[in-house]
């Protein structure tokens, strides 16, 4: 990703998954933040590709959590303005929460902003893992990142 930011030519960079795709107002509402500020952050509201009630509900409660934690993930399209990335020193060299730790740093310098425009991410993780195991495995894996789990042992963990 720092690879790629490097070789980006604009004022304004978005990290998504691959399986997340923008909304068509996306470009719009981007320029206009960046107009406000040359130092902006933040990320999309997400929903799945599967509207079905538990999809929808995972969403929300993913959206909510964005909010109130101040930390956004590439399933949600994170951007951030140039001179505020390299001011955080871009993501930092680490095998899995990278997104994670990028986001807690640029909110030590201001807090997100939140679109409520959704980005449409693939719920097809949760569809072949199950719901209750996916939300039980990203909580333990942010619970152990936060206690001082290194990257590279939850990474062997994700792998398995």
């Amino acid at each position: 990703m720092n690879e790629g930011a490097g070789a980006a030519g604009g004022n304004l960079l978005v990290f998504l998954h691959a399986d997340t795709v923008l909304p068509e107002t996306a470009l719009v509402e981007l320029e206009d933040f960046l107009s406000d500020s040359q130092r902006v952050w933040g990320r999309f509201d997400v929903r799945f590709d599967d509207a079905s009630l538990a999809y929808r509900t995972i969403a929300k409660l993913m959206n909510w959590r964005s909010r109130v934690s101040g930390i956004a993930t590439g399933d949600q399209a994170l951007f951030v303005s140039r001179a505020l990335y390299n001011d955080a020193g871009g993501f930092p060299n680490i095998e899995l929460m990278e997104d994670v730790a990028l986001s807690a740093t640029l909110r030590r310098i201001q807090r997100p902003i939140c679109l409520r425009s959704k980005v449409t991410t693939s719920a097809r993780r949760w569809q072949s893992h199950g719901i209750v195991r996916t939300i039980f495995t990203m909580w333990c894996f942010r619970i152990a990142y936060f206690f001082g789990v290194s990257p590279a042992r939850l990474r062997l963990i994700y792998d398995r």
